[in-house]
Protein backbone atom coordinates (compact mmCIF):
# COMPACT_ATOMS: atom_id res chain seq x y z
CA UNK A 1 0.00 0.00 0.00
CA UNK A 2 1.22 3.06 -0.64
CA UNK A 3 2.52 5.95 2.25
CA UNK A 4 1.83 9.38 2.79
CA UNK A 5 3.65 12.29 4.82
CA UNK A 6 1.27 14.43 6.84
CA UNK A 7 2.69 17.58 7.39
CA UNK A 8 0.97 20.22 9.36
CA UNK A 9 0.87 23.54 8.27
CA UNK A 10 -1.71 25.74 10.44
CA UNK A 11 -2.18 26.28 13.70
CA UNK A 12 -5.24 24.35 15.89
CA UNK A 13 -6.00 27.68 17.83
CA UNK A 14 -9.60 28.63 17.59
CA UNK A 15 -10.46 24.91 16.25
CA UNK A 16 -12.95 22.25 17.33
CA UNK A 17 -11.61 19.77 19.53
CA UNK A 18 -12.34 17.37 17.40
CA UNK A 19 -9.96 18.65 14.84
CA UNK A 20 -7.54 18.31 17.48
CA UNK A 21 -7.73 15.14 18.43
CA UNK A 22 -7.48 13.85 15.06
CA UNK A 23 -4.11 15.55 14.62
CA UNK A 24 -3.12 14.01 17.82
CA UNK A 25 -4.60 10.57 16.59
CA UNK A 26 -2.58 10.74 13.69
CA UNK A 27 0.69 11.73 15.70
CA UNK A 28 0.98 14.94 14.80
CA UNK A 29 2.01 17.65 18.05
CA UNK A 30 3.21 20.48 16.52
CA UNK A 31 3.72 23.03 13.88
CA UNK A 32 5.84 21.83 10.78
CA UNK A 33 5.64 18.48 12.52
CA UNK A 34 5.44 15.35 10.16
CA UNK A 35 4.92 11.92 9.52
CA UNK A 36 4.17 9.25 7.74
CA UNK A 37 1.06 6.31 7.40
CA UNK A 38 -0.32 4.02 5.29
CA UNK A 39 -2.46 5.60 2.69
CA UNK A 40 -5.01 3.43 4.39
CA UNK A 41 -9.15 4.40 4.14
CA UNK A 42 -9.06 5.31 8.09
CA UNK A 43 -6.30 7.57 7.73
CA UNK A 44 -7.57 9.12 4.66
CA UNK A 45 -10.71 9.70 6.40
CA UNK A 46 -8.59 11.47 9.04
CA UNK A 47 -6.84 13.84 6.79
CA UNK A 48 -9.55 14.73 4.88
CA UNK A 49 -11.29 15.90 7.41
CA UNK A 50 -8.27 18.22 8.97
CA UNK A 51 -7.28 19.38 5.12
CA UNK A 52 -7.03 22.80 5.72
CA UNK A 53 -4.63 22.34 8.55
CA UNK A 54 -2.18 19.88 6.70
CA UNK A 55 -0.54 19.12 4.17
CA UNK A 56 -0.31 15.66 2.55
CA UNK A 57 2.69 14.42 0.17
CA UNK A 58 2.62 10.78 -1.45
CA UNK A 59 5.87 8.86 -1.10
Amino acid sequence: MAKIRITQVKSTNRRPGVQKRILAALGIHKMHHSVEHEATPAIQGMVEKVKHLVKVENI
